[in-house]
């Protein structure tokens, strides 16, 4: 929660979450059990940021996924990220 809570802050000051941010965040949210909220924050890093996630993005999400017991997810990600 704090994580979410400092990205929301970091975006009201106007400044740009970047790759790294992204990474960090959805490492916190697999942590805490929120593998929902990853893969959201996942999307968007893409979709509305138009930024490329890179292995340590795919390492997070992968194990936010495995963590939050969605096997089929986080194989279907580690897949993706080989390509």
């Amino acid at each position: 929660e704090k994580a979410l809570e400092l990205f929301d802050e970091l975006q009201r000051r106007g400044l740009e979450p970047n790759i790294i941010t992204y990474s960090a965040l959805i490492s916190a949210c697999g942590n805490g059990g929120q593998w929902e909220r990853a893969l959201e924050l996942f999307d968007e890093l893409q979709q509305q940021r138009g930024l490329e996630p890179n292995v340590i993005t795919y390492g997070a999400l992968i194990s936010a996924c495995g963590n939050g017991g969605q096997w089929e997810k986080a194989l279907e990600l580690f897949d993706e990220s080989r390509q």
